[in-house]
């Protein structure tokens, strides 16, 4: 196992990396640091959306460590450098995020309860959110507060061509008949970032996208294509249970939830009024962000740390003289 490392996107130093078995013996790639300054506050656990990769996320594990975090992340499985269960390792593929709940079942035990500092905190991006959120709902959490962005709690309508209980009825179906495995309609081997920079739906910020295309383009291994029908029947079937009103009702464990105004990959309206359901929890809209807040702007991700200092209660001012 490694990390792939350039001289604009260098591996973080001090930095563990392995393998740890899935659920089902397949393997998981993940990395772990510690903290790089004090105090320090415990181990911040992050998980990426669908088709990202551990290198993606350097600068933001740099921005945690110098707050004073450990940081552990993983690849998903069918991801990054995780194990890919078919022959064309482009297809992203899942038959249940299920899958997904027990990994990280595996990935908490395996790997960060026995060699990573605890209070434990999860930051989780889209498709990562979804996972959080059905594993919030557990009698007992590892997780001490939650920091969702973007969340997929609903696909945004802007993101399929036609009306999405269509869309729904289309996976299903076309599982049901064998095409699980097969793509998406109009799905291809392509990556999204490798595509023109020029109206893309994940970042405003030039350098960061090339960053990782970058990445890409010397590790295409790392890369993921278009979602396969059964990864959208079970993105939909996911997301559906989610958004019962009931379920926001029964999370006990704190949560920011952090939306994209100008998302056009999932949908804000439902992040907000999840939100509302919460019991504990609070919702922040940053405007003109779009999905991927963490590899925007410089002024989006000011506000966005902003408000993660805010919410586990971190003066970076001060602490630099402690």
């Amino acid at each position: 196992m490694e990390l792939i490392t350039l001289a604009k996107n260098p591996v973080p130093s001090g930095g563990v990396v392995g393998a740890v078995a899935g659920y089902d013996g397949n393997f998981l790639r993940y990395a772990r640091w510690a903290a790089t300054r004090g105090p320090r506050r415990g181990t911040i656990c992050l998980f990426q959306g669908r088709a990202e990769f551990i290198e993606k996320y350097f600068e933001t594990i740099a921005d945690l460590r110098r707050r004073g975090f450990a940081v552990v992340t993983l690849d998903w499985r069918g991801q990054g450098g995780s194990h890919r269960a078919l022959p064309n390792k482009r297809k992203g593929h899942i038959d249940s995020f299920k899958e997904y709940d027990k990994d990280l079942r595996r990935f908490m035990q395996d790997v960060v309860l026995p060699d990573c500092p605890p209070p434990y905190y999860a930051l989780a991006h889209s498709m990562a959110g979804n996972i959080l959120l059905s594993n919030a709902v557990a009698t007992s959490s590892w997780f001490e507060r939650m920091i969702l962005i973007a969340p997929m709690i609903a696909i945004s309508d802007q993101r399929v061509i036609y009306p999405q209980k269509l869309v729904h009825g289309y996976a299903e179906t076309s599982s049901l008949f064998g095409f699980s495995t097969s793509y998406i309609y109009g799905g291809h081997d392509g990556f999204e970032q490798t595509e023109p920079f020029e109206g893309n739906a994940l970042t405003s910020d030039k350098e960061r996208w090339l960053r990782s295309k970058a990445v890409l383009d010397v590790a295409p291994e790392l890369g993921l294509g278009s979602p396969t029908i059964g990864w959208l029947k079970a993105a939909f079937r996911s997301c559906r249970q989610i958004s019962n009103p009931e379920f926001a009702r029964r999370i006990t464990v704190p949560i920011l939830l952090i939306a994209a105004g100008d998302d056009t990959v999932v949908s804000t309206r439902a992040i907000e009024e999840f939100g509302v359901r919460l019991k504990i929890g609070n919702n922040l809209l940053i405007p003109g962000a779009l999905h991927e807040i963490l590899q925007e702007n410089d002024a989006i991700r000011q506000r966005f740390w902003a408000a993660f200092d805010a919410y586990l209660g971190i003066n970076e001012t001060a602490d630099q003289h402690v």
